[in-house]
């Protein structure tokens, strides 16, 4: 099979590949909505049952990379099929388990199918667009980690609250089962090397180390808010826990807008669409920290920071299809490690604010490291030669996809 799919083939393996990215970063939070559920049942504390998610992406940091290098050379159909099964078989492991040891192994199993997708799906997914739109592919293929906070998370609690915790995890289980027949059926089988993907069309060692400094910085940045946001609009914005549940809505559903709208960007401006949502991340933090005590600020600069962060993951990891040195792949490894050293970065950085001087000043951090951030972006541009950003042929080609 030639390096392209057939649009309509693409298509499909694009959309189970979505869906694909929605159950991963949805069984990785679990744990965390479902905490008073699984403690008792399964005998041990709430704090234990966090440290499931704590566990999971500790594996996903390590494994990254060294998971990238062993694979190297398998083609991408078997890769993703494998890491997808992996996944529901686990998933499933995880909704039997008898104990807390059990479950553990579990999260940890699916935290290297987790690892290893990451490194696999950007690269194996947009290799079979052309490549003039496969900024748009990316960034439909962040949809995923968009809506799963928005819609997986409320929902699986739903359930579990009106069923059982291992429902919803036996669920996940078929539907990534699902996918798996669907990636086997689809996916071709082309040599990793060979793929459309494979290499950066403008490979630098130099605007890498910048992206992959640029990413700590984003993820940090956003994750400080991320994970403290509910307590800062009670603490801080007033509002009551009945009001949670809408306001982090209103945040997940400025997050899709800001993923569909970055997709329609990101090929013919990479660098603009970088510095737009760094910009814009920046100053929805600058506004929490200095007015969110006025409820209705409080919601114009969550719904702001949920936008201008849903731009950062799709935006990075297109500038790493662009300009990685040798294999994309293991550019995208790199800059997954990056991403999950922000995610514990940014969430321990949020808790120690939180402890020492008040929740309120965790915006403050992060609109500091949005705009050490925004630096970086400008100086990747400064200091290297002249990065072809925009070609005439692009606007005919975007109808592609």
């Amino acid at each position: 099979m030639s390096r392209l799919a057939d649009p309509r083939r693409a298509t499909a393996i694009l959309i189970a590949m979505a869906v694909s990215t929605f159950l991963f970063v949805l069984v990785e939070g679990l744990p965390s909505g479902l905490l008073t559920l699984m403690a008792p049942d399964l005998g041990t504390t709430t704090a234990r049952i966090g440290l499931l998610v704590t566990g999971y992406a500790a594996v996903v940091l390590v494994a990254t990379v060294p998971l990238a290098h062993v694979t190297q050379r398998i083609p991408r159909r078997w890769v993703l099929s494998a890491c997808v099964l992996l996944a529901a078989v686990s998933t499933l492991w995880a909704g039997l388990a008898s104990g807390y040891g059990s479950l553990l192994v579990a999260r940890l199993v699916t935290a290297l199918a987790q690892a290893l997708f990451w490194v696999a799906v950007i690269p194996g997914t947009t290799g079979l667009f052309p490549p003039l739109v496969r900024g748009r592919v990316v960034a439909r293929l962040a949809l995923g980690n968009s809506m799963a906070p928005v819609l997986g998370l409320p929902a699986g609690t739903w359930l579990a609250q009106q069923t059982d915790w291992r429902i919803v995890f036996w669920v996940v289980s078929g539907i990534s089962l699902a996918i798996f027949v669907v990636v086997l059926a689809l996916f071709p089988t082309v040599d990793p090397a060979q793929g459309g993907a494979a290499r950066a069309p403008f490979p630098s060692r130099r605007r890498i180390g910048f992206n992959l400094v640029t990413t700590v910085f984003a993820i940090t940045s956003g994750f400080g808010l991320i994970t403290f946001v509910t307590q800062f609009m009670q603490d801080v914005a007033g509002f009551a826990r009945d009001d949670l549940p809408w306001l982090l809505a209103v945040q997940g559903a400025a997050g899709v807008v800001g993923a569909l709208v970055v997709g329609r960007f990101l090929d013919r401006h990479s660098w603009r669409s970088m510095l737009v949502s760094f910009a814009l991340l920046a100053a929805a933090q600058g506004l929490l920290f200095a007015a969110g005590s006025h409820a209705v600020v409080a919601v114009v600069g969550i719904a702001v920071f949920g936008g201008a962060f849903a731009c950062v993951p799709p935006a990075l990891s297109h500038r790493v299809m662009l300009v990685s040195p040798g294999s994309t792949d293991m550019g995208v490894a790199l800059s997954s490690a990056m991403f999950n050293l922000g995610i514990a970065a940014g969430s321990g950085l949020g808790a120690a604010l939180t402890a020492t001087v008040g929740v309120r000043w965790v915006p403050l951090l992060g609109a500091a490291l949005a705009a050490a951030g925004l630096v970086t972006v400008l100086a990747e541009d400064r200091f290297n030669p002249p990065f072809p950003a925009h070609r005439p042929d692009v606007d005919a080609a975007l109808g592609a996809v």
